[in-house]
């Protein structure tokens, strides 16, 4: 797949099913998407999602982790790859490695993720189990700028879910993972259309506003 020149080249990378791998890939093939996903690379040569990438047409990169003697080498060797495919931003995607703290200083404000909380609550893993033991009425899910901490970084976009009585892990999940499908590729939309800035931590998004009602859970 040759990269358009009016388009932010992208690389998405992943671990396994990569299920917003695919809602990323089905948003940028709209005709006045200002991203191109140009690179899918995961750090597990039986991931899903590169077959799911592959038939779209996209390029495709392994690097295994057991084939570096150390986590520099490995970082190394995927931000070669990154640069030699002409990348601007990385997207996260259930990529289940710790990159280093040089790597994500290297690519500052170049890469995000997504974390099903609504960040900075719930930090890690389980974090829907997690969310029905603390008893909150609101869960949801965040897009943000990668920092070297875990999870840590400026805030671009959440998504609020209310919890039900019934909810078990599973059935929060799912409702959590639409949401997910919803706000990563707009995310990737803002910040591709340059409407994206971070200023002093914070994030800027020019024209865009607020709810106008707040979520109530339970509602009255």
């Amino acid at each position: 797949m040759s990269i358009s020149s009016n388009r932010l080249p992208t690389a998405i990378l992943i671990s396994g099913r990569g299920s917003n791998m695919q809602a990323l890939i089905e948003a940028c093939r709209a005709a006045d998407s200002p991203a191109q996903i140009a690179l899918v690379l995961s750090d597990e040569p039986d991931a899903a999602g590169l077959t799911l990438a592959a038939a779209a047409g996209i390029a495709t990169r392994i690097v295994a982790r057991g084939e570096f003697a150390n986590r520099a080498a490995f970082d190394a060797e995927i931000d070669s790859i990154l640069r030699a495919a002409g990348i601007q931003l990385i997207c996260l995607a259930g990529f289940m490695r710790i990159l280093s703290d040089k790597f994500v200083t290297d690519w500052r404000d170049r890469m995000i993720n997504i974390h099903p909380s609504l960040l900075p609550a719930f930090k890690g893993l389980d974090t829907h189990a997690r969310a029905l033991a603390a008893g909150v009425r609101i869960h949801g899910c965040t897009v943000h700028f990668v920092r070297p901490e875990m999870d840590r970084g400026p805030i671009v976009l959440q998504a609020a879910v209310a919890v039900e009585p019934q909810d078990t892990p599973d059935t929060l999940a799912a409702r959590v993972l639409r949401a997910e499908h919803r706000i990563y590729p707009l995310a990737l939309r803002w910040i591709a259309e340059g409407r994206v800035r971070v200023q002093e931590e914070r994030v800027l998004i020019d024209g865009v506003g607020a709810p106008a009602a707040p979520l109530l859970s339970p509602e009255p």
